[in-house]
């Protein structure tokens, strides 16, 4: 680190300060005597971006930053990268995780087979694609099949299903439109199914892409859901 801070012309003192620094924030600093070469690849990830940061640039190109880290250890590398834009640099970040991309990134771009398809924030790519999963808990989980059984019979328009998980205790109904969320609960109100907790979803990251791509996404989202008024 001190070395690349050299190349590119920092003081002496400035750059070992920054190299200091920087094997701090990423928990390298117990390692700072070993060569390199003994590291782990996590550890090496962590070098790697902190050399790209020695210098403060303003601009940084970031391909696949966090690709074979163990979970904690990507969670530091997205805490770093969300100090630096936070400091006013700007990131450009290519990855195949859509869990990184909601995490990080204002504005997102879609690439397939080498073309741009899409372009915008999370929640605008979302929305494009539209629906929402309805999350519906039962009082009595029991009742589970059949509230399923219940929604799908009534041919409500345009719900195209509904599916009970009973190791999850949740019922999930994709829906399009809050007429249709009113219908689906009113239904099951009317049926005499007592219900414990309702909340809605909007489509996963991964959903939104596959959808976009032309790929077959899954119908029920795992996404975190929002609490709603049953």
């Amino acid at each position: 680190l001190y070395m690349i801070g050299r190349l590119l012309d920092l003081p002496r003192k400035q750059a070992r300060a920054r190299a200091d620094e920087l094997l701090e924030r990423f928990s390298l600093t117990d390692a700072a005597k070993r060569a390199c070469m003994e590291y782990s690849g996590g550890m090496r990830r962590r070098l790697d971006l902190a050399a790209s940061m020695i210098g403060s640039p303003s601009v940084l190109y970031l391909d696949e930053p966090t690709t074979g880290l163990d979970p904690r250890t990507r969670n530091e590398v997205w805490d770093e990268v969300q100090r630096m834009v936070a400091e006013g640099a700007t990131v450009l970040l290519t990855t195949q995780y859509m869990e990184e991309a909601e995490q990080l990134a204002k504005e997102l771009t879609v690439i397939d087979k080498g073309k741009i398809i899409a372009r915008g924030g999370v929640d605008e790519l979302k929305a494009k694609v539209g629906g929402r999963t309805l999350h519906i808990r039962p009082s009595d989980p029991a009742e589970l099949a059949a509230m399923a059984q219940a929604i799908r019979e009534a041919g409500l328009d345009g719900v195209a299903g509904a599916q009970a998980v009973p190791d999850e205790g949740l019922l999930y109904v994709p829906i399009l439109s809050d007429q249709q969320l009113t219908a689906v609960i009113g239904l099951l109100g009317v049926r005499g199914f007592s219900l414990a907790h309702v909340a809605t979803a909007l489509p996963s990251l991964d959903e939104v892409f596959l959808a976009i791509t032309g790929d077959k996404a899954s119908t029920f989202s795992d996404a975190a859901p929002q609490e709603v008024a049953a």
